[in-house]
């Protein structure tokens, strides 16, 4: 009995606390509806001074203490050397502007990186269309875009919003390279096969130019259950296939249309930005590695998008570029609201001394 009165007023205290903070969440959310969409920031990392900073330390690592002060000297030479040479070609720029000349035609030409890492509902391109937009509005012909891309495909409306962002950068014509170190297929692959370079590691999983739905029926459970499902509609494609009732051979053929044409367009695009490749083989649905896409014309060369990077950083410096959606103040306090329950509920249990995971 003492037992069962403890667990009753341990029990009465969490439920009451879980409901206080339960209500707590709910209002901060009802608020957060009516706020207004929070903006977000660039985040510029210079990657060329990155690689030149690994590089110094690992020489200084490899060196004597004396070579290691004289390599400093020289860095430092070389280093005021540079910013010499930065403020002259700044100068020129410009004076070239000033003149009406292209400034293109002496600044140093410049790689910029955006990596795009996307889920089913390929929700990032809300990132994606920020970083592409911010590039076209300081990238000139002799600079070249880098996607470092990674994804298995999704939804055919998100994946192509996606693949027309990057089709902006080939219409300004900035040279566009797709780097896949570890898969891009489907959706993935239809943004990819933009690239006017398309490098793949030997590993990585490239194609799948197919369309593939599948939804789960539970009329027969309904029926035995005796409940009825009831759905009207006015058109008579409005719905093919349902989830809960009962469905038929016209609704199934017609969604089997829906895909088949869906598929078509797919390997129109596919085909319009790599004509050389035979559509009709490889668009089946299947995936290769790398090394098997590369002889099927699926991409132009077997690289790691590291690789491409260090050749590159000879010749042009390089930036990375993302965009980094700030989170509203609703979401930053339910998010400690709900480390606040966790926490809270531990110390209840650790109070009472009872069983817990």
């Amino acid at each position: 009995m003492e037992f069962l009165s403890e667990y009753g007023i341990f029990l009465a205290k969490t439920v009451t606390f879980v409901l206080a903070i339960l209500f707590l969440v709910i209002s901060i959310i009802s608020l957060s509806t009516k706020q207004k969409k929070t903006s977000g920031r660039l985040e510029i990392t210079n990657l060329s001074e990155q690689f030149k900073d690994v590089e110094n330390d690992i020489k200084m690592h490899l060196v004597s203490e004396d070579e290691a002060k004289i390599l400093e000297k020289q860095q430092h030479k070389a280093e005021k050397k540079q910013h010499k040479a930065d403020m002259k070609a700044m100068k020129k720029a410009q004076k070239n502007k000033d003149n009406d000349e292209d400034p293109a035609e002496v600044a140093e030409p410049r790689l910029f990186v955006i990596d795009f890492s996307a889920g089913l509902d390929a929700k990032e391109v809300s990132s994606l269309r920020e970083e592409v937009t911010a590039v076209l509005s300081v990238a000139n012909a002799q600079d070249e875009v880098m996607i470092r891309l990674e994804s298995g495909g999704g939804v055919v409306h998100g994946y192509g919003l996606a693949s027309s962002q990057l089709a902006r950068l080939k219409q300004a014509n900035i040279k566009l390279t797709v780097a896949v170190d570890k898969v891009a297929a489907s959706g993935g692959y239809m943004m990819a096969c933009i690239a006017d370079h398309l490098i793949a590691a030997p590993f990585a999983i490239v194609g799948s130019i197919g369309v593939v739905a599948q939804i789960p029926n539970f009329n027969r459970l309904l029926k035995k259950n005796n409940i009825d499902m009831e759905q009207l509609t006015a058109g008579q494609f409005k719905r093919t296939l349902t989830m809960f009732g009962e469905n038929d051979d016209a609704g199934r053929a017609k969604f089997q249309q829906e895909l088949e044409e869906t598929h078509v367009l797919f390997k129109d695009f596919v085909s319009m930005h790599r004509p050389a490749m035979d559509i009709d083989k490889i668009a089946t649905g299947e995936h290769w590695f790398g090394t098997h896409a590369f002889e099927r014309g699926l991409v132009d060369k077997l690289q790691t998008s590291d690789d491409y990077l260090l050749t590159a950083n000879k010749n042009k410096s390089i930036y990375s570029v993302k965009y980094v959606q700030r989170k509203k103040l609703a979401e930053k306090l339910a998010q400690a609201a709900s480390m606040a329950i966790s926490q809270s509920l531990n110390k209840i249990i650790q109070q009472n001394n009872y069983p817990h995971l």
